[in-house]
């Protein structure tokens, strides 16, 4: 007959495996978990980290584009992406006239289709150890190597670093970035 230690150990080994199928399944980011049966602008309106973006894509007018069928994927950068930009950056890029110049910010990080971080390693394979993407906004959007994750680069050199990929959306994939990429 098991004791009573032996079936609470149990217990909490079946709970723990149990929490983490659920986390594999439904990543956190910004202490929300993202499900793959919700959109992106439905899972990202959810992450604490995310604030800046949602709004930043409010007002560009891009929400409606980023919850249809896509498919899409999102470089998301995150609040403190954002506050690495220069003072005042971000307000004055959400005023109505400057629209135009926030969309193009933001399209350049989406890219057309569903490219998950092993198609990005295997676009890299198979071009000298950089992959790279045309953007929505038409430019293109490089990544290699670093370290064991991945560095992305803008057109104007300038790099971050993934650090959530591959977060399962009903309408395409977010990739968790710590900077805000430029045109």
């Amino acid at each position: 007959m098991p004791t009573i230690r032996q079936t609470v150990l149990a217990g909490a080994l079946a709970l723990t495996s149990i929490s983490g199928a659920a986390q594999a399944a439904n990543p956190m980011v910004g202490g929300a978990a993202m499900y793959p049966a919700k959109n992106i602008v439905e899972n990202a309106v959810n992450s604490k980290d995310h604030t800046t973006l949602v709004a930043a894509v409010q007002a560009a007018g891009l929400a409606g584009t980023l919850s249809s069928p896509g498919p899409f994927t999102v470089f998301a950068p995150t609040n403190a992406a954002f506050a690495k930009l220069p003072a005042g950056t971000v307000d004055t890029l959400v005023k109505p006239e400057n629209k135009a110049t926030l969309s193009g910010i933001l399209t350049y990080h989406v890219v057309p289709g569903r490219i998950t971080a092993q198609m990005i390693a295997a676009n890299a394979r198979a071009h000298h150890g950089t992959a790279t993407y045309k953007t929505v906004q038409g430019e293109n959007l490089m990544f290699t190597r670093s370290g064991s994750g991945w560095a992305i680069m803008d057109g104007k050199g300038d790099r971050g670093m993934i650090t959530i990929a591959n977060v399962m959306q009903s309408n395409g994939v977010i990739h968790v970035i710590d900077t805000v990429m430029m045109p």
